[in-house]
């Protein structure tokens, strides 16, 4: 089983750890924080056990081209988590065991792709969490002169990522929280849980959600 606790950093804000922010859930991070930093819905998990929470480290690459993510894999340190664009490129393959395997000797926490992927079984097999457009057997080139970028700005759907920026995803999708909003947000994010437990409980005494949501019958 993959573990990127080893090394990684464990604390995002004083006194919650990455796996108690990754619990939380992306949506109800986008909730507290007031419906912000959801990616497109198309990008879904393709590897099981998703739940992941990391900083990003942003990439943008060429079309049809991955060589910009062979080398982000290498400027990220444990508990990183890559986020790729390509311009709207879909159709191409850009990661696959290869790439999943050099990350997870990195101890990256989770790889998300604005476009697709391939090696699903292999991608399962080493356990990293691999999000995605979906799996396209369209290989893609490599020129060693093609323009591309490592932690700038990044635009993914009408999110706008910031190097640093919190990335949170699970079975539900991706949220990306700005890094200064990050610890306002998470105990936002607590609040609700705990307003949602005692919610769960009043439904169990028989209470109704039109009742408790001040719905017209």
């Amino acid at each position: 089983m993959f573990d990127v606790t080893s090394g990684a950093r464990r604390e995002v804000v004083a006194g919650v750890s990455v796996e108690e922010v990754a619990a939380l859930g992306s949506a109800t991070l986008h909730e507290a924080g007031g419906r912000i930093g959801a990616l497109p819905a198309a990008i879904r998990p393709m590897t099981p056990s998703p739940s992941f929470a990391g900083p990003a480290v942003t990439v943008l690459g060429p079309p049809a081209d991955n060589l910009w993510l062979h080398r982000a894999v290498y400027r990220c340190e444990p508990g990183d988590v890559l986020l790729a664009n390509f311009g709207g490129a879909y159709e191409w393959g850009y990661w696959g065991e290869v790439l999943s395997r050099a990350a997870a000797e990195r101890r990256i926490a989770a790889v998300v792709i604005d476009g697709c992927v391939r090696d699903l079984v292999r991608l399962g097999e080493v356990g990293l969490p691999v999000f995605a457009r979906g799996s396209a057997i369209r290989g893609t080139v490599k020129h060693f002169d093609g323009v591309g970028a490592i932690n700038g700005d990044l635009v993914v759907g009408e999110i706008v990522v910031r190097p640093g920026d919190w990335v949170v995803g699970d079975e539900d999708g991706v949220v990306v929280i700005p890094r200064d909003l990050m610890a306002t947000v998470v105990t936002q994010a607590q609040q609700r849980v705990e307003k949602e437990a005692r919610f769960m409980q009043e439904l169990r005494d028989g209470k109704r959600t039109l009742d408790l949501y001040g719905f017209p019958a």
